[in-house]
């Protein structure tokens, strides 16, 4: 079986919903509390024992601090995990242009050309948490490590799946699963029509002949349908496997409530700050 060398990392999008911050500075540098959400994204990939990080970018957003990492400043806060200032410590970090928004296919052609065997692509505004804790300590998401521990034991593309209430359905890329195989995706069903509670949660191992498939299902006919194509495509022809992820959180960034909540629910999790903050909030509530 080749190993999983490469974690690609989608953060092409605008991020037009999270604005005005997300025009000011790159959204995958809002802090979930403390800690970015791109240096959460690169220790996962880390942690699933990747050795190149390809992050894929608009033109002109800036991501050059998770390239070069800030280690220099790890004598201001010596409390704090001195990965947290460089994610990408251990492994070589890129960054890939995409120069039109043309969906999650086109975001990792992109970077394909530097690309070698099966790799994990991490979408940039979920975080999949399965610990939380404060800066100093490094406890990176195993989701990723997941899809890599399946796919060493079937040789087969893998996607992460998270469960879901009705009413969120209508809002993901819903699945319905037989003996751990995807066999059908239904994107943004009408509510009370999916197939499952299981949703595609943007994590995925995708297998080396995906360059192929993504020239046969190209971007011009399928649009930013191309990539539930190439999905669809293993599912027919040997099997696509899911893997549901049972102990994690799921943080969506992408939308300002969503990650306002994901900020008090982590921040109540993490035992250094826990405490006070539900205090405070109980009696900011009465």
């Amino acid at each position: 079986m080749p190993p999983v060398e490469d974690a690609l990392i989608v953060a092409g999008g605008l991020g037009t919903r999270m604005f005005p911050a997300s025009a000011m500075l790159p959204k995958e540098a809002l802090p979930l509390v403390d800690v970015p959400l791109m240096t959460h994204l690169m220790q996962e990939a880390v942690h699933a024992g990747v050795k190149r990080i390809h992050i894929i970018a608009r033109p002109g957003k800036d991501l050059s601090a998770w390239v070069s990492g800030r280690a220099e400043m790890a004598t201001l806060r010596p409390d704090v995990h001195a990965h947290h200032l460089d994610p990408g410590k251990d492994v070589e970090v890129f960054v890939h242009e995409q120069v039109e928004q043309l969906g999650t296919g086109d975001a990792i052609a992109c970077a394909l050309h530097a690309v070698q065997g099966p790799f994990l692509v991490l979408l940039g505004d979920n975080l999949l948490m399965t610990a939380h804790h404060g800066t100093d300590v490094l406890a990176p998401s195993t989701a990723s490590r997941d899809l890599v521990e399946v796919f060493e034991q079937t040789g087969r593309p893998v996607a992460g799946l998270m469960r879901v209430s009705p009413e969120e359905a209508p809002s993901f890329g819903m699945v319905r699963m037989q003996e751990g195989l995807i066999v059908e995706v239904v994107e943004k069903p009408p509510l009370g029509t999916a197939p499952s509670d299981l949703a595609l949660c943007g994590r995925y191992l995708w297998t080396e002949d995906a360059p192929r498939l993504l020239e046969a299902y190209d971007v011009e006919t399928h649009g930013e349908l191309q990539s539930i194509r190439v999905q669809e495509h293993w599912m027919e022809h040997g099997g696509m496997r899911g893997v549901v992820h049972e102990g994690a959180v799921w943080y969506d960034a992408g939308r300002p409530l969503p990650w306002l909540k994901a900020q008090i629910d982590h921040a109540l999790r993490r035992e250094d700050i826990g405490d006070e903050l539900r205090t405070w909030l109980s009696n900011r509530i009465e």
